[in-house]
């Protein structure tokens, strides 16, 4: 990954002429690289990091592992992309391991999120079992913090 990609992951809301500065490049030379990511796919969208936790809302996060069975001439594409189009599903990745897939999902109730569970995703052809994981609290999403606490707690060292 180029420098570039590295800073506005960082920091998507930094501005050209800062990128531009940091990376000894012009400002012309950075929008066009980054209209140049947006167009080829690279960089998808821009979001902020939310802590859900703070704010006074009904909603539940789970992570389902899926195993399916793989389609000749498709593998795992045709049903992972029927899943990702779901609005309750946040992410979906192939894995490796005992499971084939790996889907984040969210609604506004434990009830909502076992309903899509039981009625629209465990019935797809080719789903061979589900286990849910509900999500009780957040530390860390997407490589940042949720709570930064001031005191350094060092951590007590047993003789």
């Amino acid at each position: 990954m180029d420098q570039l990609l590295k800073l506005l992951k960082e920091n998507a809301l930094e501005t050209p002429e800062n990128l531009a500065t940091l990376l000894s490049i012009s400002v012309d030379d950075v929008k066009a690289q980054i209209a140049d990511y947006e167009a080829r796919g690279i960089i998808c969208g821009y979001r902020a990091v939310v802590n859900e936790d703070e704010l006074d809302i009904e909603k539940v996060r789970a992570v389902i592992e899926v195993r399916i069975t793989p389609e000749r001439g498709g593998g795992y594409d045709r049903i992972a992309t029927r899943i990702s189009r779901f609005a309750s599903v946040d992410s979906l990745f192939l894995m490796s391991g005992t499971y084939d897939l790996l889907v984040f999902v969210s609604g506004r109730s434990l009830q909502v999120v076992a309903a899509f569970v039981n009625e629209q995703l465990a019935t797809i052809e080719g789903v061979l079992s589900t286990t849910t994981h509900f999500t009780l609290k957040t530390y860390k999403d997407q490589g940042v913090l949720m709570k930064i606490e001031d005191d350094h707690e060092r951590l007590q060292v047993s003789p």
